[in-house]
């Protein structure tokens, strides 16, 4: 341990905190004898009597005895399970200030993991919604059992393994609420045994529902751990007659011992084997493996800021990567000469297929790979992209992507990010090969959390 991060503080410790910044988990940060200590459910400008529960290398972690002073952005958190699941972080917290702290975060991480001068770093301030509850598209309900032999379907509580019953979560659409309410009720009517983890035994792991705002279509995934379903008509039958709208009803099989929700196979056994969404004028198909942003009414504003600060031109030869259903690509190709795209997940490249025809864009070529491949690929075929768009996971940006693009040299890179840490980093990165960011337009698509979608362009200079 080094000098200036030695500290006698121990568990069960306590002292009084007052809180400077937010952390990127939405906790308070505090120092105390120059160490970092967070605390989740604090805001900056908070002060309180904290405990220490954790003492690691570099940081402490502590829990709230005694909140002395409140913070004026302080509110009431509406759900009732807010403190004991871990899907949001910042419902105690005013909207105004949220759209605040997402900012400050990316501010944050470009100081902590750039040497770009704050006052050359233009990030403007968080785009957020009017209403921001019930916003979500999709959810992955977890299936249990307590020892009662109670169904339960829901979260699991922050760095835990402890599953908390979720009925009603307000930030996920009203359909989806009830489709996981009345499914808990068929699992346990026909008696289907519950996935153990620890034993590696059972059959329902999860439960997984995405909802199309536009369309009204709907889709139910069950992922099970084997490929034999013996109940698998009378559960369709079930389903169906509470829920006679229901457009499709998958079954993904996932034998492995993985956090991952979905397995490698799924199958379609009762109507479409996608759904269709609908986004301003274009249309959408997606499959349950495909990813889409969770958060339709915000991703029409977020692709708007893309194809604005993008400015794509007539000749522009536009990639996007990490295409998934094609869908912030196909927004934008009227204003590009060209476009292709490419994904890993094959699913998820037939609907960007369709979607692209569907949506009469000619000028639209996907293939499926991973894209530091596929883009070498295309240039030995005598296709250089000048712009690419990327949308990676919160892991940020593969480094042989990175290297690829440093080959390449597209005139610009649009990035799409969930984290404003990988987003820093891989900008510093990028920074070697001569890419500068123009500026930073940060979106709240997931309000009463932490994360931050934030659309970044950068531009090559020669």
């Amino acid at each position: 341990m080094s000098k200036h991060t030695e500290t006698t503080m121990e568990p069960g410790q306590r002292f009084p905190l007052t809180i400077k910044r937010f952390g990127i988990d939405g906790e308070g940060i505090g120092y105390f004898k120059r160490q970092v200590v967070f605390v989740p459910g604090l805001i900056p400008g908070e002060e309180a009597v904290v405990e220490v529960t954790n003492v690691r290398e570099t940081y402490a972690e502590g829990k709230v005895v005694n909140l002395r002073k409140p913070s004026e952005h302080r509110v009431e958190p509406p759900c009732p399970v807010y403190e004991a699941c871990g899907g949001c972080q910042l419902q105690h917290v005013s909207y105004e200030r949220q759209l605040q702290a997402k900012k400050e975060l990316l501010e944050q991480a470009f100081s902590r993991y750039t040497k770009i001068p704050p006052h050359k770093l233009v990030i403007h301030d968080t785009i957020g919604m009017d209403n921001p509850w019930h916003y979500r598209n999709k959810s992955q309900m977890q299936v249990g059992q307590t020892e009662d032999d109670t169904v339960i379907a829901g979260l699991y509580a922050a760095d835990s393994h402890d599953l908390v019953d979720i009925d009603e979560c307000i930030v996920q659409h009203p359909l989806t609420n009830e489709v996981n309410r009345e499914l808990k009720r068929i699992i346990s009517d026909l008696k289907l045994s519950i996935y153990d983890k620890e034993r590696k035994k059972g059959l329902v792991r999860s439960l997984v529902v995405r909802t199309a705002f536009e369309t009204d279509e709907w889709q139910l995934t069950l992922v099970i751990s084997k490929k034999s379903f013996p109940k698998q008509d009378v559960f369709v039958a079930r389903v169906k007659e509470a829920f006679p709208s229901v457009t499709s009803i998958s079954l993904n099989v996932n034998p492995s011992d993985t956090p991952l929700v979905f397995g490698e196979q799924t199958k379609t056994i009762e109507g479409e084997s996608s759904i269709r969404e609908r986004l301003g004028e274009l249309d959408y198909q997606l499959a349950p493996e495909s990813f889409f942003q969770l958060n339709p009414a915000q991703t029409k504003v977020l692709y708007d800021i893309v194809k604005k600060m993008a400015g794509f031109k007539a000749t522009d030869r536009v990639v996007d990567a990490y295409c998934g259903v094609g869908s912030i690509g196909i927004w934008a190709a009227s204003e590009a000469g060209e476009l292709r795209g490419m994904d890993i997940t094959e699913a998820a490249v037939a609907n960007a297929r369709r979607n692209a025809a569907e949506a009469g864009i000619a000028n639209a070529h996907y293939e499926t790979g991973t894209a530091e491949d596929i883009l070498m690929k295309w240039q030995k075929e005598g296709f250089t992209a000048d712009s690419i768009i990327v949308d990676p996971p919160r892991s940020g940006l593969d480094r042989t992507l990175i290297e690829t693009v440093g080959v390449l040299k597209p005139k610009q890179l649009i990035y799409v990010s969930c984290n404003p840490s990988t987003l820093a980093k891989n900008a510093d990165e990028l920074g070697k090969y001569g890419y500068r960011i123009k500026d930073v337009q940060p979106v709240d698509m997931f309000p009463q959390t932490s994360h931050v979608e934030a659309v970044t362009v950068m531009y090559r200079e020669d």
